[in-house]
């Protein structure tokens, strides 16, 4: 069954029933119901390459994990926001297509050659690290593209990330607030837009408080995961004096220096305060029960999801979309309603 054959049986033109899949409106109604009724009673079906080139959409968006070193679905904070975004999308009528950076990198192959060979209408990016150069050549394309966490530039591209600098300045403010002065910070080794961002807030706010600013208590763990904050912290801890209290920029990393903390002998909050950022769903269950400041992935994953359809839609000319942060309070940062100054020394 073909679209030669539904015309032939409608007694109309292919050029008619083109026009019928394709929803055009200067056909009769008549007509236009007789050809449907015709596909439904034979279970045709156009194929999406046909309306791809009647339409010049394909409903297709692509996934790029950006990144020599990308979170993959190895992030619960990606993982996140790619299962929000899967659901606003699809509502909008769009599938996703994933794209591979393993192979066809090496292979001397690039996004923006995908992406028009798959003919996409436009692509999400998650940051990553070490980002290719191919990312930003697709991002300087005419293909809509938003970012996640990850800096695009191009006339048809926006990116959307959490307010970092509040994210930072509430951990601050909150440390400060219950009576700590010794404030540490634990970030990433690899460059990266948001660690930056979160490590020059978490001084600017130190400074804001007239607190000392010791070199020595910002320290960088090799990667995102919990084994890598685990090795910083005992790194920190055979160094000799640690801070009071610590803002491990991501939860993963808290969780590691939590327990190093804790086989060394130290209490977390009594002895060291801890407080992560991205509020994944193992916080809930540590011990202590993590404090963390909270992005907000439904919202990051529905925004990026109607900002990029309007991106496809020639609707939007922002570039850049910061969404507030929330600092959600557990056991782990040593909170009081009511403190006396004089049980906190540094």
């Amino acid at each position: 069954m073909n679209i030669k054959t539904i015309a032939s049986m409608a007694g109309v033109s292919v050029a008619t029933v083109s026009k019928i899949i394709n929803n055009y409106t200067d056909i009769s109604e008549e007509t236009r119901q007789r050809v449907l009724k015709i596909m439904e009673e034979t279970g045709y079906r156009p194929s999406s390459s046909a309306k791809t080139l009647a339409t010049k959409k394909s409903n297709l968006v692509g996934v790029i994990f950006a990144g020599k070193l990308n979170v993959d679905f190895s992030h619960p904070f990606f993982v996140d926001i790619i299962n929000v975004f899967k659901k606003q999308i699809g509502l909008l009528g769009y599938d996703l297509l994933f794209f591979s950076n393993e192979k066809f990198l090496d292979n001397g192959e690039d996004y923006l050659a995908r992406s028009k060979y798959f003919s996409v209408d436009g692509c999400i990016i998650i940051a990553g690290d070490e980002v290719e150069k191919s990312v930003f050549d697709l991002d300087a394309s005419p293909i809509p593209c938003i970012g996640v966490d990850i800096e695009l530039t191009g006339a048809s591209s926006c990116y959307i990330m959490s307010d970092n600098q509040k994210i930072s300045m509430k951990v601050v403010e909150h440390f400060y607030m219950n009576g700590y002065r010794d404030m540490g910070f634990i970030g990433i080794e690899r460059p990266s837009l948001v660690i930056k961002e979160r490590e020059e807030a978490f001084v600017t706010s130190l400074k804001r408080f007239s607190l000392d600013v010791k070199p020595e208590w910002i320290v960088y763990a090799k990667d995102y995961a919990a084994e890598d904050g685990y090795q910083i912290a005992k790194a920190w801890i055979q160094q000799g004096e640690l801070p009071k209290a610590i803002f491990a920029a991501t939860d993963l990393l808290a969780f590691g220096a939590i327990r190093a903390f804790k086989e060394s002998g130290l209490r977390v909050p009594e002895d060291i305060a801890v407080v992560g950022c991205d509020d994944i769903e193992a916080c809930r269950y540590t011990d202590p029960p993590l404090t963390t400041v909270k992005q907000d992935k439904q919202k990051i994953g529905r925004l990026a999801a109607m900002v990029l359809f309007d991106l496809m839609n020639k609707q939007m000319e922002t570039k850049c979309i910061k969404v507030e942060p929330e600092l959600v309070i557990r056991s782990s940062c040593g909170a009081r309603q009511n403190w006396n100054p004089a049980l906190v020394k540094g």
